[in-house]
């Protein structure tokens, strides 16, 4: 087992076939040990060279809406009139402290997803 600081993109395709190959290991096996430490470099090479960036307050809201299976009504009824809603979907109107704080204690969308810039 030789294991190494991702550094490359064709080290990383290297390590992302080993896992492929030894992901169902036992924990307590040196295959498991090296799944480990190989999802460690991975995760890390793919933070630096892959990053996925949050989505927008309006994209958090929509997609928390989709999981929860509600619709535009059911917004209004947490954070004010339809046509409010319309607005902040429609981005005439941004969000205000308010409506953050009801958005995060009804739909648990953190307020750093919330409260991020968007136009």
């Amino acid at each position: 087992m030789e294991i190494k600081v991702i550094k490359t993109d064709q080290e990383y395709q290297k390590a992302l076939k080993r896992l492929d190959d030894i992901f169902d290991a036992p924990i307590d096996s040196p295959e498991g040990d090296e799944a480990d430490i190989l999802s460690i470099f991975i995760e890390k090479y793919e933070e630096e060279h892959y990053p996925i960036e949050a989505p927008d307050p309006i994209e958090a809201i929509k997609f928390r809406m989709e999981q929860m299976d509600l619709n535009k009504s059911d917004l209004a009824g947490i954070i004010g009139y339809k046509s409010r809603v319309s607005e902040i979907f429609s981005r005439k109107r941004k969000l205000n402290l308010q409506m953050i704080r009801k958005l995060h204690d009804k739909l648990k969308i953190p307020y750093e997803a919330l409260i991020e810039e968007y136009k």
